[in-house]
């Protein structure tokens, strides 16, 4: 199994933790202390705590992202390539995700913490854009 597939692997495990460690421990908690319902969790209002609501956004940033590196990683091996600055890009991308994930819900949005939040979204782009081009080219070879 190659880095890039491990780095999949390991996106969405970080994708269900963030869900299941956040999102749903919010959740039960609450409905499991008779605060609130099953039923009453609404996907189009805005419910909860502001770390609550962090939560829940920073769970669908990685439900957004998931899919795209999920295409370049498919035509990596595609394409067949294989190289230490492809394994280098995917374990950026994955330790900048992580990190994003963790301001995103451990700190209130302040310009700093946003600012933070960009910047590691932005080195994510940057590793995934670069990873696709490689397997682009590539393919074009």
């Amino acid at each position: 199994m190659t880095i890039p597939v491990l780095v999949l692997l390991a996106f969405a495990g970080w994708t269900l933790l963030t869900l299941t460690g956040s999102v749903g421990v919010y959740r039960w908690s609450r409905i499991l202390t008779g605060r609130a319902s099953v039923a009453e969790w609404r996907a189009d209002v805005p419910q909860g705590s502001d770390w609550y609501q962090r939560a829940m956004r920073a769970h669908m940033n990685c439900v957004e992202n998931l899919p795209v590196y999920s295409a370049i990683v498919v035509a990596l091996m595609a394409t067949g390539v294989h190289s230490s600055l492809i394994d280098s890009l995917a374990i950026a991308m994955l330790a900048t995700r992580i990190a994003q994930t963790t301001v995103h819900i451990a700190l209130p949005p302040t310009e700093m913490a946003a600012s933070a939040r960009f910047a590691l979204f932005f080195v994510q782009v940057i590793c995934m854009t670069a990873m696709g081009v490689i397997a682009a080219v590539t393919a074009i070879q």
